[in-house]
């Protein structure tokens, strides 16, 4: 993978792989080293555990999080395939859109052209309610099961390992005199949380959600779990303050970061794009204007795309690489699945101008351009990546730990410090 790939897939707010590099490779390290700096002024044996639940947490909530959505989903594709019917039929499709595509009008449009997808589409459209429901089924598995796991099994896990390493801790230190404070530790607070019912009504539409939109929904259902299973009142203040923190930067401010640098830069083309020889030559020559879609208009985009003899264009080959049309292998777009006009509009009219603006450079001032256009494209993500990530790693718990201060009056985690460390602030 070359570098403008790699730089291209952290920077797309709309997929996993920034939330990986965030999450995984840098806030997760950072908030176990900050959790047990934070802890050990008061207790280096509290710290140690803190930062041991800490590390557990994450990584564990993180292997689900990013792998059980789509595993389960799998799954379920699977057993709706064994229902005869397709996964890949979107739902949005039943309601026609303005004449240019909708399920009877794609049955219509490409039922000699693209036969078994056609057929797909009947099958869905015959058994529209079933069809509905078992998407709608697939939706709340995939995110239910993660959030149950995160939410409600995998902190009762941490909290009664915890208790028992407390417990001997509380031992320790009592037999050496070393600290009165943790040996009146009350073992029965690690085991006091609400009894927990997890309800939900789903309605079909979720069932298109993307993979970014799912995990959205289930960090939610996470933080609610977390919530609910804290260990006392102030561990419950403290997590609703961390949790409400983590979905903002996580699935909000990276976008307006994004829009915000895309503004300053006046730069919207992916790095991938600006590194492509054969786009990079169809701008140098002018030729790329005339193979675009004649205007941002619904007719002339789907007109474009539709027109097998542009199935080799620049336009489509992008189009289809940065998930703004779906095609079938023999260049005929999939009629199962919807297309986003907007967003699909909004990547023509990026080529045009980034077309326009290189119009009647001369060699080397082209390469220049080019050239400046591509690094300050990669200079965004990768700002925006740190920056994001220094929010997240750094800023948040630090903001944490101030909040818990002043909830609680200690520096020590809610859920592991003992109670006489606890000052009742009456929030």
């Amino acid at each position: 993978m070359t570098i403008a790939n790699i730089i291209s897939s952290i920077g797309n707010n709309n997929s996993v792989y920034p939330l990986i590099v965030r999450d995984c490779g840098i806030e997760v390290p950072t908030k176990i080293a900050l959790t047990y700096n934070q802890n050990k002024k008061e207790s280096k044996g509290i710290a140690y555990l803190a930062a041991r639940e800490r590390f557990l947490d994450e990584y564990a909530t993180s292997a689900v999080w990013l792998g059980g959505i789509p595993l389960v989903g799998k799954l379920c594709d699977i057993f709706i395939k064994s229902k005869g019917l397709n996964p890949d039929v979107n739902l949005k499709l039943f309601k026609e859109d303005g004449g240019i595509q909708g399920i009877d009008y794609n049955i219509k449009k490409f039922k000699d052209i693209a036969p078994d997808a056609v057929n797909d589409l009947l099958k869905a459209k015959q058994n529209k309610k079933l069809y509905e429901k078992l998407l709608a089924y697939k939706f709340a598995a995939s995110t239910t099961i993660p959030i149950l796991f995160m939410g409600f099994i995998l902190p009762k896990l941490i909290f009664a390992s915890s208790a028992r390493k407390i417990k001997k801790l509380r031992e320790k230190e009592a037999q050496q005199k070393l600290s009165s404070n943790i040996s009146f530790l009350r073992k029965e607070r690690f085991y006091k949380s609400k009894d927990v019912s997890f309800r939900g009504n789903w309605i079909a539409k979720a069932a298109n959600f993307s993979a970014q939109d799912k995990m959205a929904v289930t960090d939610g259902g996470y933080a609610v779990g977390r919530v609910v299973t804290a260990r006392n009142k102030n561990e419950r203040y403290d997590l609703s303050f961390k949790m409400a923190g983590m979905m903002f930067l996580n699935f909000v401010a990276p976008k307006w970061i994004e829009k915000v640098l895309n503004k300053i830069t006046g730069v919207e083309l992916d790095p991938v794009m600006l590194a492509d020889k054969e786009f990079i030559k169809q701008v140098k020559d002018g030729s790329i204007l005339n193979n675009l879609p004649k205007s941002d208009k619904a007719e002339d985009l789907l007109e474009f795309v539709d027109n097998i003899s542009n199935k080799d264009s620049q336009f489509i080959k992008f189009a289809k690489k940065f998930k703004k049309i779906k095609m079938l292998d023999n260049g005929i777009r999939d009629p199962r699945a919807y297309v986003d006009i907007k967003k699909l509009a909004k990547f023509r009219n990026d080529i045009k101008v980034f077309a326009v603006n290189a119009e009647g450079l001369s060699d080397d001032l082209f390469k220049s351009f080019v050239k400046r256009t591509k690094a300050a494209k990669s200079a965004n993500i990768i700002t925006n990546v740190v920056l994001s990530s220094f929010l997240l790693a750094y800023v948040l718990p630090k903001a944490q730990f101030a909040f818990r201060k002043l909830i609680t009056g200690s520096e020590l985690e809610p859920g592991l410090a003992p109670a006489e460390n606890i000052v009742d602030k009456n929030v």
